[in-house]
């Protein structure tokens, strides 16, 4: 069963407000979704292109811990979210699901050639 990545992509209308994001994310918001059943978390604020964008992402080890999440456990924190960087504030957010088809990673720095 294939692990599901999970992203957030949240994009501000100025900077104060995308530091806020970024401070609420890292006290406590990603350490709720990984105790939900997030395998992995990380936060990136985007510098390409040049608008104010964070995109939070996430792994969960399969479908039905993510369906698991998203009935369970996502709506109190998605409420939470909107309550503090809704659209009112000139937020937007969009929400990116699918499936891992070929996880690799590096377990030691490159080193130049």
């Amino acid at each position: 069963m294939p692990s599901i990545a999970y992203s957030v992509v949240a994009t501000f209308p100025e900077a104060a407000l995308a530091d806020a994001y970024v401070l609420w994310l890292t006290q406590g918001h990603t350490r709720a979704v990984l105790r939900g059943g997030a395998s992995s978390a990380s936060v990136v604020r985007m510098t390409d292109p040049s608008t104010l964008q964070v995109e939070t992402r996430y792994v969960f080890p399969d479908r039905p811990t993510f369906d698991r999440y998203v009935a369970e456990i996502a709506p109190s924190l998605r409420a939470d979210g909107l309550k503090r960087f809704g659209p009112d504030r000139g937020v937007r957010m969009e929400r990116r699901v699918g499936e891992i088809v070929s996880p690799e990673t590096r377990t030691s720095p490159a080193r130049p050639s």
